[in-house]
């Protein structure tokens, strides 16, 4: 009895591991039929599981083994500041030579200094002198009162009043950059202006007439003091278009300010005054540093006056730039 029931409880042991085997067998098979079904699909899960259990594992080492190196800071691949106010620059030269203001100005230019070159006092040709002086002694007015006042009064005046200059101070350029631009493309729609005037010389003492042997060297030298002017007059009606949103109080503000500097050389009771006063007043006169330019005489005292004047009234413009960030 005892040698049945031994045999009884072998058999039933044998036959119940035999089938824990099977259902293991079974269970693995279907196992691997999830997964060659669902491999797939499941491979982006795969790696956010990879990833967690890296991140487990990292979190699992310890200290000594995790590196503690600094990470390399992000380098922002931005143009150079010279890169930046050339692309500024161009795309205002772009806009100037764009809009009809610009044609119109040039074009009334050229007509009036013809008729006042060859009408006014009885023309060129009462002169019997074969000189440009007379020139010489209308485009700094004409400058000062139209050209260089059309040519700033929308600068920054204009970008204010449409809004575009909120865009162009929150994008990665300088505010520098942004003034330096616009000066530049103002000032070399105002060379091109004086470019064209030097074909009237040209016309009369080359080709096709030649009336006479001109003085060019003292005539270059009277356009570069043109220059100069032109220079300082531009920074300060981009010093103006930066103060206010409206184009006509930037004109008008250019205009009064230069040629009432221009005008202060010509007051007979200016030149009436003696000691410093009158030389204070000649000092700071646009025409009194214009004169020996016009003389054929290269005056380094004026070019430091016309530059350090531009220079201060660029970075005017720069400071009330900046201000409106923050206001």
């Amino acid at each position: 009895m005892s040698s049945e029931s031994t045999i009884e409880k072998a058999t039933k042991e044998k036959s119940r591991a035999a089938e824990e085997a099977e259902e293991r067998d079974e269970d693995e098979e279907e196992e691997e039929e999830r997964d060659s079904d669902s491999g797939s699909g499941d491979s982006d899960d795969g790696d956010d599981g990879d990833d967690d259990g890296a991140s487990s594992d990292a979190a699992t080492k310890p200290m000594s083994m995790i590196d503690a190196s600094p990470k390399e800071k992000a380098a922002l691949d931005r143009p150079s500041s010279l890169a930046m106010t050339w692309t500024i620059t161009r795309r205002e030269l772009a806009a100037y030579f764009n809009s009809v203001i610009t044609y119109i100005v040039i074009s009334a230019s050229m007509v009036g200094l013809g008729l006042f070159f060859y009408m006014y006092k009885g023309g060129f040709w009462q002169v019997d002198r074969v000189t440009m002086q007379r020139m010489f002694d209308f485009l700094p007015f004409a400058l000062c009162f139209l050209v260089i006042p059309l040519f700033t009064m929308r600068a920054l005046s204009d970008e204010k009043r449409v809004g575009t200059i909120e865009l162009l101070i929150t994008m990665p350029v300088k505010d520098s950059e942004v003034i330096l631009g616009k000066y530049f493309a103002a000032l070399a729609i105002v060379t091109v202006q004086l470019g064209l005037v030097v074909l009237y010389p040209i016309a009369m003492f080359k080709w096709p007439w030649h009336l006479g042997e001109l003085d060019w060297g003292a005539f270059w030298v009277g356009m570069s003091g043109l220059f100069f002017l032109s220079a300082t007059g531009t920074a300060v009606g981009l010093m103006y278009s930066s103060f206010t949103e409206s184009q006509i109080l930037s004109f008008f503000a250019t205009m009064l300010t230069l040629t009432g500097i221009y005008a202060l050389g010509t007051l007979s009771a200016v030149e009436s005054l003696q000691g410093w006063p009158g030389d204070a007043i000649s000092f700071i006169s646009l025409q009194s540093r214009f004169e020996p330019f016009a003389r054929g005489l290269l005056d380094s005292r004026a070019i430091v006056y016309f530059v350090s004047i531009a220079v201060l009234c660029l970075v005017v413009a720069f400071h009330a730039l900046e201000r409106r960030k923050w206001s």
